[in-house]
């Protein structure tokens, strides 16, 4: 006969101590559950509470409200995130979750997700931020034991793909490329615009430099913090990952003029306001107007839509074309960013130049 795995307790009950699935601080809080049966009795019960613990079916009771929850959420959560990653958040939580004020927590529903995403009709990207705004939320109720898992999942099944695309990127085009060599600019913005098309530098990477970052002598850019801007005033952080700490060469086709912009400057900042600070928002919308309105004056062609991420995309998309002179690696590196991404974005340019047919007669060539 099997020896019984729990003995009465002088109390009278079968008992044994069980992890509820939740924490307190970093340690597991347990519960006490006892029979006045048998040991049999209570290993069944503890089998049964430990599949709805590891299934997730057991929810502490809560009076919470949805809205008080994101907003928790956000601030505990998300407080490592980007300010911009912040606001996106933020600004689906305060203005476009109507449907969810008053509703408890624990009382979303499928009816209340989809009625969010109607009031949004219309505008694609909105509806694809509130979906992941509630998915995220709900999700993070679940493991707080605060919503069953069973019915998350059930509502993230009847969370239909919102067809949001956003809009495809693009290089320069000829008209623009040459309006950009062509176009009448201060050392400034000159300097800016080089930096933009010769480096591939995202925009708050470039406006980030110092006079150090620039090394003249190696005709080199040193890049190891970027500006992100909290409603007007700028900030600085890191870059954007690990692989965003990188040195990048100046080709020869920018070099004057961003060594003209160097030699000349006063200060430390390379991109300043008109009072030497550093660049603002508003500071930056002024400036990116200048650059533009020069290249319109310079060009046959309209100058519409040019941001200055497409001319990161051109940098990377013309890069791409040097392969095998170059290696997707070594692009991904002077990006600072992954060869996934590279892979991702630009397999088109890739295919385009690959001849596999010439590739294997070359190589077996008798």
């Amino acid at each position: 006969m099997r020896k019984a795995k729990y003995t009465r307790q002088k109390n009278g009950y079968f008992q044994t101590q069980v992890w509820d699935g939740t924490y307190q601080g970093t340690k597991k809080h347990y519960i006490t559950l006892r029979s006045s049966k048998s040991s049999k009795d209570l290993e069944d019960k503890v089998k049964d509470y430990t599949d709805r613990v590891r299934e997730r079916r057991i929810v502490r009771n809560t009076d919470t409200y949805f809205l008080d929850y994101a907003k928790s959420w956000l601030a505990t959560y998300k407080a490592g995130k980007s300010n911009a990653t912040q606001s996106m958040y933020k600004n689906i939580i305060d203005n476009h979750l109507d449907a969810l004020s008053g509703i408890r927590l624990a009382d979303v529903a499928r009816i209340h997700y989809q009625t969010a995403i109607n009031d949004a009709e219309g505008h694609l990207r909105i509806q694809q931020q509130i979906k992941l705004t509630i998915k995220q939320v709900m999700r993070s109720a679940v493991r707080d034991k605060l919503y069953p898992a069973n019915l998350f999942e059930e509502l993230e099944e009847a969370m239909e793909p919102v067809k949001y695309r956003p809009a495809e990127k693009r290089p320069l085009t000829d008209n623009e490329r040459k309006a950009l060599f062509a176009a009448d600019l201060s050392t400034m913005d000159r300097c800016f615009v080089d930096i933009l098309y010769g480096c591939g530098l995202r925009r708050g990477e470039a406006l980030a430099l110092t006079r150090f970052d620039v090394d003249l002598k190696n005709k080199t850019i040193n890049i190891n913090k970027a500006v992100e801007f909290i409603g007007e005033k700028p900030s600085l952080k890191t870059p954007k990952s690990d692989n965003g700490f990188r040195t990048v060469p100046i080709p020869p086709s920018v070099f004057p003029a961003i060594e003209e912009h160097v030699r000349k400057m006063r200060g430390t900042q390379l991109f300043t306001i008109r009072s030497g600070g550093m660049m603002t928002k508003s500071g930056y919308r002024r400036m990116w107007e200048r650059i533009i309105k020069g290249m319109q004056n310079a060009s046959e062609e309209p100058i519409v839509g040019l941001t200055a991420h497409i001319f990161r995309h051109n940098y990377c998309s013309n890069l791409c074309y040097q392969i095998p002179r170059i290696s997707i690696k070594k692009i991904a590196e002077l990006l600072g960013d992954s060869e996934k991404m590279v892979l991702n974005v630009y397999n088109h340019i890739v295919l385009e130049k690959e001849d596999a047919t010439g590739a294997v007669a070359d190589a077996l060539r008798m």
